[in-house]
């Protein structure tokens, strides 16, 4: 069964692996490659063709990996995974290349509910230290000054932008944006369907039908053709032996015919899978759990918006925050802390609530309380549940930039044995 290889990501991924066992002169060349684009787009299922249709040994690496308990170790690993591939080809006389899945999720920071961990910040470092001494890897505690052969690396990721900026700059990391255009489609969804003898043009018509559609929903969508037939063999045999007759069993697998893949039953299967992933996209029920939990939790004891500021009282103490006019105001919070969350909000931008315990503030591993946009009200309200609930651990606020993601306020509101 043969797949098909985008011509531009074929020539795009031999282009930098060749150039990088290449001795060109006056001529840096990028160690990293990032291939990124939406998901399901088959970034890696393409990465693996091209490696087989060039005859190249690959040492993997996902995600998973590049976090641990213990600091140091995803770091270490990343250059034990390189010097592996090295070794490679050293024994096997072949090119190879070390290739990180999804590196986005391991080591990216997405919003504020993303933790930036000692082991991400060394990750980061590592990968810069390799790109810039390709040839220089050392594992940590040992020492060899005979250079290693120096092995390009392939980073997979859907948003290549969460990652630290130095460490995709030009000169080290080279990217490629993979869009598969309606040629590179039909020619995946053609090699998804060959066994099935789907004819060409029908294949062509589906790729129009879905034009929005990851290259995955193919295959989900000839997968769901079976599930017709395994919900007959359940009916036959009964739920309460079907793990007995597929597990361990003495009779002979199962045998499923082929399925329907007419153009027609394709397309409503397709148009049954597409109403599922509306229906996902309309409910956000996890969207709408943490706003109960985060932003709602004490909005009964903020004072009324419209409420006068209460003057000084006789024995010196001092009234509470208030706000201008027309402004969220606060019993507790101090007038200067709430007319900045007001600012804040006020531009357009979003406010952020995170706490840390006295431990891991040392490697500044906050976690996330609440994120607002635009309701004053709920952010100071959300404020003071978080300065009542944690009245020994840091809490502070964060303004973020909506459009760039950029931070435009960090200031730390409490600190353990104050009161902000």
């Amino acid at each position: 069964m043969s797949f098909y290889i985008s011509p531009r990501f074929l020539n795009k991924l031999a282009i930098h692996i060749t150039k990088n066992y290449l001795d060109l002169p006056n001529v840096k060349v990028p160690l990293l490659l990032g291939v990124h684009g939406r998901k399901g787009e088959g970034k890696t299922f393409q990465c693996q063709l091209a490696f087989e249709r060039m005859g190249v040994e690959v040492v993997h690496m996902s995600a998973g990996e590049l976090e641990s308990p213990d600091a140091g170790d995803p770091a270490r690993l990343v250059r034990l995974r390189y010097r592996e591939a090295a070794d490679l080809v050293k024994v096997r006389g072949r090119m190879a290349v070390l290739m990180i899945n999804d590196i986005d999720a391991g080591a990216g920071r997405v919003d504020q509910y993303t933790q930036y961990t000692i082991n991400t910040q060394l990750v980061n470092g590592t990968l810069m230290n390799i790109a810039d001494n390709p040839t220089n890897v050392q594992l940590p505690g040992s020492y060899d000054s005979s250079p290693i052969q120096r092995i390009p690396i392939i980073v997979t990721g859907n948003d290549l932008s969460t990652l630290y900026a130095p460490l995709i700059r030009d000169g080290r990391m080279d990217k490629f944006f993979w869009e598969p255009n309606r040629e590179d489609r039909i020619g995946i969804v053609s090699g998804i369907f060959q066994l099935d003898e789907v004819a060409h043009a029908d294949v062509e018509k589906l790729v129009d039908t879905f034009p929005n559609q990851s290259i995955d929903f193919y295959g989900a969508l000839r997968s769901r053709l079976y599930d017709e037939q395994v919900q007959r063999l359940v009916d036959e045999v009964g739920l309460d032996r079907i793990s007995l007759r597929v597990v361990n069993s003495a009779e002979a697998p199962p045998e499923f015919r082929s399925p329907d893949f007419s153009l027609p039953h394709l397309i409503e299967v397709g148009q049954q899978m597409v109403q599922e992933q509306k229906r996902v996209q309309e409910m956000r029920l996890g969207e709408e759990y943490n706003k109960s939990l985060y932003f709602n939790r004490k909005l009964g004891e903020i004072a009324s918006p419209a409420s006068p500021p209460q003057p000084h009282e006789p024995n010196g103490s001092t009234r509470p925050a208030t706000s201008p006019p027309g402004q969220p105001s606060s019993t507790s919070l101090t007038a200067d802390m709430v007319t900045q969350i007001n600012q804040i909000l006020g531009q357009g931008h979003r406010l952020g609530i995170e706490y840390v315990d006295q431990r891991r503030f040392r490697t500044n591993s906050w976690n996330c309380y609440g994120m607002f946009e635009g309701n004053g009200a709920e952010a100071i309200a959300a404020l003071e549940a978080c300065l009542s609930e944690h009245p020994e651990e840091y809490i502070r606020v964060v303004g973020i930039n909506l459009s760039d993601r950029r931070r435009v306020l960090e200031q730390i509101v409490q600190r353990p044995g104050s009161k902000g």
